[in-house]
Formats: structure tokens, C-alpha cells, sequence
């Protein structure tokens, strides 16, 4: 594989809640290092209830390796000024990209409600952070269309309203059916989008787990994937390399279609993603193929 073909890649954690997850984090961050992501983005909680832990894991990133962290921030529980202060909190530290979204509702509210005095969509989030500084932003893209959204067409218009404002690219929700995502960049395109729409890729490290994420962000589980998955419940040997075959065809056919950039979620776990980026010829520095950094942005 050339280097001209070797995808950029970048990588989504969470904020560990224990002490051995904390553990489990950082050598999945030790392990997925050396692949040189474009960035590594941390979460907040939809309902923004983790900020301190994500602030922590982002400043821990950026200070003790070569990553460049880039925090999820969220419009939920919060006035514009207090998301402004964590903005220009960050940007003091070094922080140059942040992944901005407007968040789910909190626990126990079935509705989202923006805050009375805070930035109500994300489309608004972008902009404020416009006025605080020169970040690299990312917004969220859902080529299944949002739960919440009233239409196809009304949700490709709030990306495009995020994009308008200011946004660098969009980063998509997951999905396993390659033209879902190419019908999805055709409409985009039609729309008067240019930005860099980033395929996100969700390896399945646990089946039922995937059908809840799915049904709550309204991505559909194909019959095939049901059928590759099926009697393998007491055999994670087996699930964990019809996981990356799953993955690596995916990105194989975006790849054929133009697409030269992936997003994986990797739930704080680094096998599935590292077998996956290491069949894409994602490689460290100095192994037998180039890594990703000599290679130019996606799309």
C-alpha cells in the first residue's frame, strides 16, 4: 500500500469512572499512539455531567504524549457564559480543537430544553467558539438522520447551519452500510456542503451492546450483521475477528468511493482498532508501511 492510500485516521475516548478503567484507558492511549492520529477526541457525557473528567483526561493527553486531545463541549446545563469560560479554559492550555455538540438531555429528562441563558444548538456552540479562539472544530453528522430531527432534510440543514458557522468538518454518528454514508455525501454535496464529512467507525467489541448505542442514536443494524454475529455469544474469539473483518470492509469500500479519513470509537479499547488502522496500512512510524502522517486532508 502507498502512502498516498494510507487513510488519516483519528480516535474517540471516554472518561474512565474507576480506577482500573483509568488503567484500561491510558494503555489503550499508549497502544493507539504510535499510529499518529490527526487527533483524539475525549467525551463529555451526553448530558455534560462528566466536563471535569473529560478536562482532566484532555489536559493528561496533551501534557504527557504526543497526541493532540480535543475535548467534546456540549450546549446541556450550562449559560453561554460558563461554556465560554471552559472554552477560553482550554484555549489558555493549548487546546486548539474541540468537537462541539449540543448534547443530550440529562438523566431523567425525556426532552431536550436548552438552558435559558445558554447556547441552544450546536449551530450557536460553533459560533461562540468562533468569538473565543481560532479552535479546529468538529460537529456531528447522522447519515441515518437524527432521532429528533423532522426530516432528512431538515437535519442535512442544521449541519449545514454548524458548517456555516464555523465548523471544520463533521464527524459521523455510526453505521455499517457503506451507500447509507455514500447517499448521505451525495445529499451533502447537493446541499452546498464542501467540508470533510468523516465516516465514524464503531468496531463491535459486544453485540448487544451495539443494538442499544444504535437504537438510542437511531443507526440501523443490518439482518447480515445480525446474521454474522448470531451464536457467538460465548465465543469473543471469534466475535472479535468478524468484528474487524466487519470494520475493514467497510472502510475498504469508502475507501474505493473516495473517502481517505476514519473516525473510530474505540470505547476505550485498543485491539479491535489497532487490527483494524494496521489492515488499512495505518502503521507506526518506521514499521513496514508509512504512517499517517504524510498524507494529505480526506475529500
Amino acid at each position: 500500500m502507498s502512502a498516498a492510500t494510507v487513510p488519516l485516521v483519528s480516535f474517540e475516548f471516554f472518561p474512565p469512572k474507576t480506577e482500573k478503567s483509568e488503567t484500561t484507558l491510558w494503555n489503550t492511549v499508549e497502544r493507539l499512539a504510535p499510529l499518529q492520529p490527526r487527533f483524539v477526541s475525549v467525551t463529555y457525557g451526553a448530558d455534560g455531567s462528566t466536563r471535569d473528567r473529560t478536562h482532566r483526561i484532555v489536559s493528561r493527553i496533551n501534557k504527557e504524549t504526543n497526541l493532540t486531545g480535543a475535548p467534546h463541549l456540549t450546549c446541556v446545563e450550562a449559560s453561554t457564559g460558563e461554556v465560554d469560560e471552559v472554552a477560553k479554559g482550554y484555549w489558555n492550555e493549548g487546546v486548539r480543537h474541540i468537537v462541539a455538540l449540543r448534547g443530550d438531555p440529562p438523566q431523567g429528562q425525556e426532552n431536550y430544553a436548552p438552558h435559558p441563558g445558554g447556547y441552544h444548538y450546536a449551530a450557536e456552540l460553533v459560533d461562540g467558539l468562533r468569538k473565543v479562539g481560532d479552535f479546529e472544530i468538529s460537529v456531528a453528522a447522522y447519515p441515518e438522520v437524527h432521532p429528533e430531527a423532522k426530516s432528512p432534510i431538515a437535519d442535512l440543514d442544521n449541519l449545514k447551519r454548524k458548517l456555516d458557522a464555523g465548523a471544520n468538518r463533521a464527524i459521523t454518528q455510526f453505521f455499517f452500510d457503506a451507500d447509507v454514508y455514500l447517499r448521505f455525501r451525495d445529499l451533502a454535496t447537493a446541499a452546498g456542503i464542501d467540508a470533510p464529512i468523516v465516516p465514524g467507525v464503531l468496531p463491535i467489541s459486544n453485540f448487544a451492546s451495539l443494538q442499544r448505542f444504535a437504537a438510542a442514536c437511531g443507526a440501523r443494524v443490518p439482518a447480515w450483521l445480525h446474521e454474522r454475529f448470531a451464536g457467538l455469544d460465548d465465543d469473543p474469539e471469534t466475535r472479535q475477528m468478524i468484528s474487524a473483518s466487519v470494520a475493514i470492509e467497510l472502510c475498504e469500500r469508502l475507501q474505493k468511493e473516495g473517502v481517505n479519513e476514519f473516525h473510530f470509537y474505540t470505547l476505550n479499547r485498543a485491539e479491535l482498532t489497532y487490527a483494524i488502522c494496521h489492515a488499512l496500512g495505518v502503521r507506526p512510524v518506521g514499521a513496514s508501511q508509512v504512517g499517517n502522517s504524510q498524507v494529505g486532508d480526506a475529500q
